[in-house]
């Protein structure tokens, strides 16, 4: 049979069985629409599958090997040539094999349809089984087998959810969250603690099921109640005549508890001041039913209802946390599933009964926790906790997302279609040692779901810049016959993201600048476009080399004070050539002969220099040289030659190694680690102290294991944090406003740090009290 594409399949599928009923399992729904290319992608490449499926919804799990391009950099051989007009390096774009894990949820109702399209779209799986759990397992089998030629294999309820529940706790950053209703930000992400054991996990199905996880594969269930969302659903339908969950939910949002229930009030007059209980407080649930003489609404039942459930979860959820001395509940579950009212009420019990002592914590993918946990148990042989893993946020939905971009379908509430993707990581990522506290460490400087104002002009800066981002990546590939079609695809794609973030700004997380970043880089690589600026970056470091020697014979000719502040000002100075800066760009595209003396003159240096500069000048006077210094650089060109490299240097003369940290993959005209190694060997040529601290290894080049124009110092290559514990680094140097301003401006370390950079946005400069091209210099000791 021959492949057919999604929206082929999807039209056949429509004329032959749309409005026809199922068969043997009720009345599922075969009329669905799926979006192409967003639904089931890269099916044909899926390797092995898991599924959970719940009463009312199917998740459905798959690893896929995905193809893809990335930028290769390689140097030329110039021996015996005139390299004088012969480019620095060979560019090449190649394709890579990575894998990727799909997970899509759907109503349990579409599962036939759904099974179908797998079945005619699977080509190269290599497994013959499938991994399910849920209660739905049993009731399927039968059509999944006979739909999918492969064997069911049943695994653990419990035992699935708690190995999803580690897995995203460990490879998501913004996985947790508090609920948060009347305050500006409904959802409350929590930082990511390096060590996530212990925790208790409370799952509320039809019962409740409370669970003490203390290791990998150390858990156990503590205890347990009958009365649970079964419960909730089972008397609202007998009180309400509603028999649909989420109908249910949604006429409790609507209710008001304190016309069925009776108060502390009502019974006493007011406060019952000698226990210290308010009058407001529930005395008995559905109390007023017993002297009223009236009929009450079903959304005051259905909420009256709601609250009774959630008062007794939260009070067995905290005795049960209190008796085993812990203050993580993490709470899932189809009660849960991300509607408000439930995350409302079951908080506001928890925080009662603890009297704050403990906070009720959400899970962002709570709803794939099972489908996780099924797909790791089957994958066992190939190790996949050895790995990290990060989200994709091109192929992803987002949290309680209508998601713009799922085309030609608006989803409803309780959502059609939902997918979360995750990417293969090419080295295990860990934090930085040198961070005072992992646990509290916050990468981002501002937060854009509580700064309101700052998230409007972050996400118009990014739409306005949009046209040219994608005019760029077009123009990058001169040779492909279709990089205008891609470019727009990626535009498209894009701009419907940022809608998204404009109604839902909590979709992926905390929203921030580093987001809103990384998600254009995301896309940029979903549409085949590795690196857009490789082609400027090869031709400014070709540039900025010819300049080198020049410079190094400058900085040398003066004397060691005035030298000093000569490398500062040239490290800043270089800081300038950041394409992603629309200020900058446009001078760069406009004055072509713009270079590091105009740089130079563009910098708002006073007051910068008169308290932090001092102190750093005098540390260098009076203090013993640093053991070992690591740098995190910034961009390509005149930055990382004419600025960082002489900065290297000095270091180096006082006796200092340094660890030189750049971006394992391209973003922006970040200078990548590959890159940095070719322009490394040819400062070399030029230069003894660079040629000589390489072969002595007093110069170290590194990956820090990130694709991103900022910096997540909980997420460096291990490799990194192995050569900073060795060197025994005592010295920090962050450049650049996305790694030194947008984040870490704020982050405790446990040695010096210095974090430098030019601020190349006005409205930035001006919220900050200042004008474009003023200077960041933060010396900073740690508190001893």
């Amino acid at each position: 049979m021959p492949m057919r594409s999604s929206k082929e399949w999807v039209a056949i599928k429509m004329a032959e069985r749309g409005g026809r009923g199922s068969g043997g399992h009720g009345s599922l729904d075969k009329s669905i629409t799926l979006p192409p290319d967003e639904i089931f992608r890269n099916l044909e490449n899926a390797k092995r599958f898991a599924i959970d499926i719940g009463g009312s919804l199917t998740k459905l799990a798959y690893y896929s090997t995905v193809q893809h391009k990335v930028a290769r950099v390689r140097s030329f051989d110039h021996s015996g040539k005139d390299i004088e007009h012969e480019p620095l390096y060979e560019i090449s774009v190649q394709e890579e094999i990575t894998a990727r894990l799909h997970f899509i949820k759907f109503e349990n109702t579409y599962i036939e349809t759904c099974l179908d399209f797998i079945k005619d779209h699977l080509v190269n799986t290599e497994t013959k089984v499938i991994k399910a759990t849920g209660g739905g397992a049993y009731k399927f089998k039968d059509l999944i087998e006979k739909k999918l030629g492969l064997k069911v294999d049943k695994e653990d309820v419990m035992t699935c959810l708690i190995k999803g529940c580690n897995f995203v706790l460990k490879n998501i950053p913004h996985e947790v969250f508090a609920y948060q209703k009347d305050s500006d930000t409904e959802f409350r992400f929590q930082t990511n603690h390096p060590n996530i054991f212990p925790y208790l996990l409370v799952n509320i199905g039809s019962g409740v099921s409370i669970v003490k996880v203390e290791t990998e594969d150390k858990f156990e269930w503590i205890g347990g109640s009958s009365i649970g969302g079964g419960t909730f659903w089972g008397l609202g339908a007998l009180l309400t005549k509603t028999k649909k969950f989420d109908e249910l939910l949604q006429l409790a949002s609507k209710g008001q508890h304190t016309n069925v229930d009776m108060l502390v009030k009502d019974v006493y007059g007011g406060a019952y001041q000698t226990l210290g209980l308010s009058g407001n407080l529930i005395a008995s649930s559905f109390g007023k039913s017993t002297t009223a003489d009236k009929e009450f609404s079903k959304e005051d039942m259905a909420k009256s209802l709601l609250h009774m459930i959630s008062n007794d979860i939260g009070q067995l959820a905290c005795l049960y946390a209190k008796l085993h001395n812990l203050d993580k509940i993490y709470f899932g579950g189809f009660f849960i599933r991300g509607h408000p009212v439930t995350m409302r009420t079951i908080t506001y019990s928890i925080n009662f009964f603890s009297k704050g002592e403990v906070q009720a914590l959400f899970l962002r993918h709570e709803g794939y926790l099972g489908a996780i946990g099924a797909f790791l148990k089957g994958a066992e042989q190939d190790n996949p906790n050895q790995y990290s893993w990060g989200e994709n946020y091109a192929g992803s939905s987002g949290l309680m997302s209508t998601s713009p971009d799922i085309f030609p379908m608006q989803r409803t509430r309780s959502g059609t279609f939902d997918m979360f993707e995750m990417d293969r990581l090419e080295r295990p990522l860990v934090n930085l040692p040198l961070l005072k506290d992992p646990s509290t460490y916050i990468p981002d400087t501002v937060d854009l779901t509580d700064d309101a104002m700052a998230r409007k002009y972050w996400l118009t800066c990014f739409e306005e810049a949009l046209d040219g981002v994608a005019k760029r990546a077009a123009a990058s590939q001169p040779d492909s016959i279709d990089a205008s079609e891609r470019a727009e695809k990626f535009r498209q794609k894009y701009w419907n993201k940022l809608q998204t973030l404009r109604q839902q700004p909590f979709a992926y997380g905390t929203l921030t600048v580093r987001s809103l970043l990384d998600t254009r880089e995301h896309c940029l690589n979903e549409f085949n476009f590795p690196d857009p600026y490789s082609k400027v970056k090869q031709k400014e470091n070709g540039i900025a080399l010819k300049c080198f020697q020049s410079v190094i014979e400058s900085l040398d000719s003066l004397g060691w004070e005035e030298r000093q502040f000569a490398l500062v000002k040239g490290l800043l100075a270089g800081n300038v050539f950041d394409w992603g800066a629309k200020a900058v760009s446009d001078v760069l595209e406009s004055e072509p002969q713009f270079g590091f003396e105009e740089a130079k003159s563009k910098l708002q240096e006073r007051p910068w220099l008169e308290d932090s500069y001092s102190q750093w000048l005098e540390r260098l006077k009076e203090g013993p040289p640093h053991r070992c210094a690591l740098i995190f650089a910034d961009n390509s060109g005149i930055d990382i030659i004419l600025g960082v490299f002489p900065f290297v240097r000095e270091l180096l003369s006082r006796g200092t190694e340094v660890i030189l940290a750049c971006n394992s993959g391209p973003a922006l005209n970040d200078v990548t680690y590959s890159e940095s190694l070719i322009v490394t060997e040819r400062i070399a040529a030029m230069d003894p102290v660079i040629q000589s601290a390489l072969r002595e290894e007093k110069l170290l080049l590194v990956q820090t294991g990130s694709s991103s124009p900022c910096l997540d110092l909980s997420r460096l290559d291990k490799g990194l944090a192995v050569l900073v514990r060795e060197r025994e680094t005592d010295l920090v140097i962050i450049e650049g406003m996305g790694r030194a301003i947008h984040t870490n401006y704020y982050a405790a370390l446990k040695c010096e740090s210095l974090k430098l950079a030019v601020i190349k946005n006005s409205w930035l400069a001006d919220r900050l009290g200042g004008k474009i091209f003023s200077v960041i210099f933060k010396y900073e000791v740690p508190c001893k």
